[in-house]
């Protein structure tokens, strides 16, 4: 029988967990710190992702094993090559009903070591749901489950905390001040054979494989000057909820305050990249907002490159949005194919005197 970990042991933990700032890391560091504590075979943390409106799939966020380093699937992997919702009706059960999950493998078909699986629902409200998933040779006592559930009650308290911290309330996207560090991950030189992804995915440029595009509503003023502010707010709702729908899940979605949005893309060449926020564009053009019916976005957007900072990349891309205004708004532009072209100088400091809003 698995014993319960001194109490000592699991306020070290939980010491360690709630030091986390970087959200990625923080399932990881449980999937690890619950491992230390109990004497298993393995433990992992696992997310839900996809839309509601669509099949969801499991992604391993954090997978610790007796003896080996702690993993978890890339973030940019592939939602096709992840097991569904329902491959696994023990982590289906736990999120549904938000209660622990048992299970026993057949004896016959199943490895002696992880031969009975424990579920336990992550106590969360902001963010993805998952679970905790312990596989064990012996069933864990409700003696051993005990402190492991208080851990995963102070997790849950920590990381909506950390989620609410780090999105904006209105919309739910993530928010300016998380933008930076997210930026400077995406602008770190990473090894070629890293930057090529899932059969199926993009392929990443040789820069870094990151794109950032400025998203700005058309006209937002005489939304608001016409409608009103509660209809305004309606409108940011809905285009953050298009984002969502025409991005993919490891895309990196903001919102930078009144009507401007930042999008962090990853992987692909100039051509995709344009695809990816033309797609967006058209969804918004389609989408029958109510009272207004029809908004639009105008679009800039740029490669980034190793040496940028956060504002020198941010500005390029937001001076193609300032062009695609002075082009006639609804439309996505590349900074790069404006300088290549001869619309922009790279001396420009700014498009003009033209009134673009």
């Amino acid at each position: 029988m698995v014993v319960p970990p001194p109490v000592t042991d699991a306020i070290t933990h939980l010491a360690v967990l709630t030091a986390q700032r970087d959200r990625e890391l923080l399932d990881v560091s449980l999937a690890q710190g619950v491992l230390d504590l109990l004497s298993v075979t393995s433990v992992g943390v696992y997310r839900l992702i996809g839309c509601e409106d669509e099949p969801r799939h499991w992604l391993c966020s954090g997978l610790a094993r007796q003896g080996a380093l702690t993993v978890s699937d890339p973030a940019w992997v592939a939602l096709d090559t992840l097991p569904l919702l329902e491959a696994y009706p023990l982590r289906q059960s736990a999120v549904a009903s938000r209660l622990l999950q048992h299970g026993e493998l057949d004896a016959g078909s199943a490895d002696a070591a992880m031969r009975f699986v424990t579920v336990l629902p992550l106590q969360v409200e902001v963010g993805q749901p998952g679970v905790l998933e312990i596989c064990s040779a012996q069933p864990l006592t409700p003696e051993a489950l005990r402190p492991i559930q208080t851990l995963l009650k102070v997790f849950g308290n920590f990381q909506n905390l950390l989620e609410t911290s780090q999105r904006d309330a209105l919309t739910g996207l993530l928010n300016r001040q998380t933008f930076d560090a997210a930026f400077f991950k995406a602008s770190m030189p990473v090894a070629a054979d890293s930057l090529l992804l899932d059969q199926g995915e993009r392929r990443a440029s040789a820069a870094t494989g990151y794109w950032i595009g400025v998203v700005d509503i058309d006209h937002f003023k005489l939304v608001n000057d016409g409608f009103g502010h509660l209809i305004g707010d309606e409108v940011l709702v809905l285009l953050a909820r298009i984002m969502r729908q025409s991005f993919r899940h490891y895309d990196r979605l903001y919102r930078f305050g009144g009507e401007e949005f930042v999008v962090l893309l990853r992987g692909g060449d100039a051509a995709d990249a344009q695809r990816a926020f033309d797609r967006f564009r058209v969804n918004v053009e389609q989408y029958p907002f109510p009272q207004i019916k029809t908004v639009t976005v105008s679009v800039g957007f740029t490669e980034v490159q190793h040496k940028d900072t956060p504002s020198v990349a941010f500005s390029r891309a937001d001076r193609g949005v300032y062009v695609a205004k002075a082009q006639g708004r609804n439309r996505v532009l590349f900074f790069e194919s404006l300088l290549s072209t001869g619309v922009l100088k790279t001396e420009d400091a700014h498009i003009g005197d033209v009134e673009l809003f």
